[in-house]
């Protein structure tokens, strides 16, 4: 198979910018709200990840899918997906208990 064959998922590039972005912007709002003083700052990082990745990774998605190496994604992967947002809600509200319970202890 031929590496001009391959043609990928909707949402592939959306994903994997953002994601590469969102780690390198992360570390950013730590030393903003060290330096401010203000702790409101922290989420700053990931918020510019999300901006910057998402335009990136959809002008990519734009390129490719002028290519025509972009298909509709299939069953298996529209399950898979649904699972990962269901295993990350599970996820996030156990954490949130965890805090609240800690917090009120």
């Amino acid at each position: 198979m031929n590496t001009k064959d391959i043609k990928y998922p909707e949402g592939y590039f959306l994903s994997k910018w953002m994601i590469i972005f969102i780690a390198i912007f992360s570390g950013l709002g730590i030393p903003l709200s060290v330096i401010t003083n203000n702790s409101g700052f922290i989420g700053i990082g990931p918020a510019l990840g999300v901006a910057i990745g998402l335009s990136i990774g959809q002008s990519i998605e734009n390129k490719y899918k002028q290519k025509g190496l972009i298909r509709p994604i299939n069953e298996i992967e529209k399950n898979r997906k649904k699972n990962s947002i269901l295993a990350g809600i599970i996820i996030l509200t156990f954490g949130v208990l965890i805090f609240v319970v800690l917090l009120f202890l």
